[in-house]
């Protein structure tokens, strides 16, 4: 059916599908309310359709979370801003609805349109809205509400501001937790709003009473309101009146509300400034990063580096050294492998006496930990430290645990060495990697797991870009043409991987007189998945030689094997014979 024709059949269609029994039939129509919205035009969608929506009392809530999204985009359908209102009363019907998730998008959806509706009228609207959303006597009303008041109060005048003020402070003491609990979200939000001679008044005395609430679950929401709060106060606000709750946050009897603090210990010293941060945070710091369980443990240890850079060196090394020193020999895996993903980056914090004293040491425990995750951790970092302390140092200390790794008996720890190897490569330099880590390259290409013998090809290939051409004929292509002659067809099939890789790298020359021979040779494999992959290899190394070559060498071979007795065989070859004849073609 043609596009021009579509508006006309379907409206009535899509308005009956909204009554229909079958869900699917109901969720595409309100998927489509805004055809039926453009063919009504504007003043039938108001007058008709969106008093339909608001009595439609669908029961499903996947239609209902549909039917919020859809509402939010629907102001240029009910004629503009100036009708934006009418939008609200179906809105206002979700946001009681007992599906949190349909309650969140309706608020979404109503925050859209009132930050897009003018303000008269949104005091003649929105803020009854609000109220009214607030006196629910449902308490899913009373919770969408909270999420309003940001967008209603700032266009509001003097004496409306006042009463919003004490509404969401009674919100904030209301019976349900779960009220409180939007209503500890939603307070950065609304306190952004406010103005800031009233912040301190009215807001903080509402952000002191969640911070007591006897549900854990409110107070850990009023930990994420101190950071918020923190940046809208001056400094000597901050302190007097977020740091005093940092600080018994972070020995709340809940360790929930102590993770919280963990998490956002980073933000919280932001808000209160380095001085305090220095007198009154560490201490709380440390005392998280001692915590008898572990998640507040794993939050804390993973913030120890952002901790440290606000500190002087000679702090961090006095107070928070000795934690990290103990968390490396955690009892629980996690910590570590979260202290070990980050301390990597307290090296150039401390400088290069200090972590050559004291970091040293604990990297390389971390390294011969048990748990493979926290040895990964320490390798994929080394770069932060061979800065700080230089090639030498990290040579002697660590290298002898890298070349343990890469034969770890866990391949994910062998992989993450070998996609590390051209980096420690290029730091540190030609000859060291010919001592020390060459043959390793070579080892892995005969490894058991399929994923590390194609890590090792691919990374023979980014040696090669890296220390070029010449070095990898000495080096490599030497080693690599020795294997092709293994007994075993799968490290075969890695070295015709490995060949094909190196191929583009060494050039036309090199591929024609040392690679290409071999790939030849190998067209008389008896493997049959050999031989299909000879006849890859061969497709790819067409655009690097000679065209004479191609002719020569590579469409006889090809020939051949299009006629082997194995299917595949005879598919690959004859689709690499098609790439010659296209070359050909566009020559």
């Amino acid at each position: 059916m043609a596009m021009v024709d579509e508006p006309l059949y379907p409206i009535a269609v899509l308005i009956d599908e909204l009554k229909n029994d079958d869900i699917q039939l109901r969720l595409n129509s309100i998927r489509r309310l805004s055809t039926i919205a453009r063919a009504l035009g504007e003043e039938r969608t108001r007058k008709e359709l969106i008093p339909f929506l608001s009595e439609n009392n669908d029961d499903d809530d996947e239609v209902l979370l549909a039917m919020a999204e859809e509402l939010g985009v629907f102001i240029p359908y009910v004629g503009g801003v100036e009708h934006a209102h009418v939008l609200l009363p179906p809105l206002e019907t979700l946001c009681t609805v007992e599906e949190t998730c349909v309650r969140d998008k309706a608020v979404e959806s109503l925050c859209r349109i009132g930050s897009q509706m003018r303000e008269s009228d949104l005091v003649d609207w929105f803020v009854p809205l609000v109220k009214r959303l607030a006196a629910g006597e449902w308490f899913t009303a009373r919770v969408s509400a909270c999420g309003l008041f940001h967008i209603a109060y700032s266009s509001a005048p003097e004496m409306l501001k006042a009463e919003l003020r004490s509404i969401y402070s009674q919100l904030c003491q209301d019976d349900m937790p779960m009220v409180r609990r939007s209503a500890a979200t939603n307070l950065g939000k609304f306190a952004a709003t406010v103005e800031s001679t009233y912040l301190k008044s009215d807001i903080m005395s509402i952000f002191d009473d969640l911070t007591q609430d006897d549900q854990d679950s409110v107070r850990l929401l009023a930990v994420e309101g101190c950071a918020a709060l923190g940046k809208l106060l001056e400094p000597q606000d901050c302190v007097a009146h977020i740091l005093p709750v940092i600080v018994n946050f972070s020995q709340d009897k809940s360790w929930r509300v102590r993770y919280m603090v963990a998490n956002q210990l980073y933000e919280l010293c932001e808000a209160v400034g380095p001085e305090p941060t220095r007198t009154d945070l560490v201490p709380a710091y440390v005392r998280l990063l001692r915590d008898n369980e572990a998640e507040v443990r794993i939050a804390a240890a993973g913030k120890v580096t952002k901790f440290c850079r606000i500190l002087s060196p000679e702090l961090a090394i006095q107070h928070i050294l000795p934690c990290v020193k103990e968390l490396s020999s955690d009892s629980s895996q996690h910590v570590r492998s979260a202290l070990a993903s980050v301390i990597m980056g307290m090296a150039p914090v401390l400088g290069k006496d200090a972590t050559i004293e004291h970091l040293l040491p604990i990297f390389l425990s971390l390294l011969k930990d048990e748990f493979p995750d926290v040895r990964l951790n320490i390798i994929s970092k080394l770069d932060q430290v061979n800065q700080v302390i230089g090639i030498d140092l990290l040579s002697q200390s660590l290298l002898p645990a890298i070349v343990e790794l890469a034969e770890d008996r866990h391949w994910r720890v062998r992989l993450a060495i070998i996609e590390y190897i051209p980096l420690l490569a290029s730091q540190l330099g030609i000859g060291f990697f010919d001592d020390k880590l060459g043959a390793l390259c070579m080892q892995w290409l005969q490894d058991k797991v399929y994923s590390i013998r194609d890590a090792a090809a691919n990374n023979l290939k980014r040696l090669a870009e890296e220390f070029g051409p010449e070095w990898a004929m000495q080096h490599i292509i030497p080693q690599v043409l020795d294997m092709t002659t293994s007994p075993h067809y799968l490290y075969r099939m890695t070295i015709l991987r490995a060949i094909s890789l190196l191929a583009p790298v060494m050039g036309s020359e090199i591929t024609c007189s040392k690679l290409l021979p071999v790939v030849i040779t190998a067209t008389k494999d008896r493997v049959p998945n050999i031989k299909f992959n000879v006849a890859k290899v061969l497709q790819s190394l067409i655009p690097i030689v000679d065209h004479s070559v191609v002719e020569k060498t590579i469409r006889p071979s090809l020939v051949e094997l299009a006629e082997d007795p194995d299917v595949d065989v005879r598919f690959y070859a004859n689709q690499a014979l098609q790439s010659i004849d296209n070359v050909m073609m566009s020559g």
